[in-house]
């Protein structure tokens, strides 16, 4: 692997001629879809359903929790948003990865992350078979999991629009749900809402029950733990932008929003619950946050709203998460790193195998999880908690060796620089350093400990397969560039 071949256009979008012939993707995402992704990876369903046990934990503290991990999360995402503007990729970060720390990195990152999102898969077909089967008895738990991802299937085989239009809609359905969330809640808190009995009481929640910080500063780092997860997906509209018509501007319009869109959407409305709600009501626990903030205010049928919204998320993560899988393996396959049947698309410019094999797996995974929830689905689940950080620490070194790179031959894709490089490169390395380090404290079966460990391990037996492979010689046909 060499470093001295100049950076190639993007090249993971053909023209539809192209395609046709079963050698690329398309440009099939318009402006409105990746904009509508970029909200999208951003709000997952964990905002939603893990908000209140970081609630109970921190107190209103949760909001410096939220605030630090949203700081990462800005940080890398214009890391990865200065490699993906200069040079669009199906394979994003692991693409880059290949290139800038060696044929071994980007393929262990890759495959880890296909393997992260096919357990997500199984993780929230569940998640949205079990609401649908409260709601529709009559249908099994496991039926309704199988509708769903044969249906969420169906929809990223047609074609990339009708990935993007599905998420388009689901996402804005997050977003005018969280939107009106704020605003009516927003009211309340200062007695303007009619019809609403809910005392003026202002911000005073954020002080008067034990403090900003009932449980002492050291809660802030738990609740850290508690949200990080509820992060991952950003990156999303990295992968996604080699198939708009003009990937670089879609980048940067999507990496320069993100602060906005963590700021207003996971900020405000965990404002929105801690000065609704003392931070250590009941209810917070027992109905969930957002619940419990529309109870307080008499919202009716609270509950059940938020379960449609929720469910909303959960078929917004699994079409994503599919499409996510999909285009990491074609990016695999193009660089050899996978089967040659992955990087083949069909006429409509998708890549029907890579589909169909994330999907079977997600399927087994979803199994599992029936079968064995306690020994074999709780191995998946802890082998694959750490992975989004290892993620974000990849974008981070990469990013160290990539702009180098780029400077060097192309510095006219320099579109999109990170701050005060390379400094804040190594603070960022150093605070998700410190994460996976402080999870190791959190020894609860399934917690912290298990999920560092059982990651790394597998993280190492995935590298050290990919350095005997590349030891061994095998090489791709396009070994010093970076295919899509």
């Amino acid at each position: 692997m060499t470093t001295k071949a100049p950076l190639p256009a993007p090249d993971s979008v053909t023209t539809t001629q192209n395609a046709a012939e079963g050698s690329g993707l398309q440009a099939g995402l318009k402006n409105r879809h990746l904009s509508m992704i970029a909200i999208g990876g951003v709000i997952g369903a964990g905002l939603f359903v893990g908000s209140g046990s970081g609630i109970a934990t921190a107190g209103p503290g949760i909001l410096i929790s939220y605030l630090l991990v949203g700081i990462l999360v800005v940080l890398v995402m214009r890391m990865l948003g200065e490699m993906a503007a200069a040079n669009p990729s199906s394979g994003s970060f692991s693409a880059y990865a290949d290139r800038a720390l060696g044929r071994w990195a980007g393929f262990t990152i890759g495959w880890l992350y296909w393997f992260f999102w096919v357990v997500v898969l199984a993780v929230e077909a569940t998640a949205g078979a079990k609401i649908l089967a409260g709601w529709i008895p009559g249908v099994p738990q496991w039926g309704w999991a199988l509708i769903v991802m044969v249906v969420l299937t169906a929809t990223n085989l047609a074609s990339v629009s009708s990935y993007g239009e599905f998420e388009f809609w689901f996402a804005g359905i997050k977003v005018v749900a969280i939107a009106a969330f704020i605003v009516i809640g927003g009211l309340a808190i200062f007695g303007l809402l009619p019809g609403s009995d809910h005392p003026a009481s202002g911000f005073s929640n954020l002080t008067a029950h034990g403090g900003f910080l009932p449980n002492g500063p050291g809660a802030i780092l738990t609740g850290i733990l508690m949200v990080v997860f509820s992060f991952m997906g950003s990156e999303i509209v990295t992968l996604a932008a080699g198939e708009t018509a003009d990937p670089q501007a879609a980048v940067t319009k999507a990496t320069n929003s993100v602060i906005w869109r963590i700021a207003v959407f996971y900020l405000g409305s965990i404002l929105i619950v801690v000065s609704l709600l003392r931070w250590d009501d009941p209810a917070i626990l027992k109905d969930g946050s957002y619940v419990a903030a529309l109870s307080s205010i008499g919202i009716p049928h609270a509950g059940q709203i938020m379960n449609a919204i929720v469910l909303t998320s959960v078929l917004s993560c699994l079409n994503s998460g599919l499409y996510t899988a999909s285009r990491m393996a074609f990016s695999l396959g193009r660089r050899s790193d996978a089967p040659a049947a992955f990087s083949r698309t069909t006429g409509r410019g998708v890549p029907q195998a890579a589909i169909l094999a994330s999907v079977v797996f997600g399927f087994v995974a979803v199994a599992f999880n029936y079968l064995w929830p306690d020994t074999v689905f709780q191995f998946l689940l802890n082998s694959s908690g750490a992975i989004a950080l290892f993620v974000w620490l990849v974008i981070c070194f990469s990013q160290l060796r990539m702009r180098k790179i780029i400077q060097r031959e192309t510095p006219e894709k320099l579109v999109v620089r990170m701050w005060l490089y390379p400094y804040l490169t190594w603070a960022t390395i150093a605070m998700i350093t410190f994460v996976l380090v402080y999870m190791l404290t959190d020894t609860a079966d399934g917690g912290g400990r298990d999920q560092v460990a059982l990651s790394t391990l597998v993280a190492v037996g995935v590298a050290v397969f990919a350095l005997i492979r590349e030891r061994r010689g095998h090489k791709t046909p396009q070994d010093d560039v970076i295919p899509s």
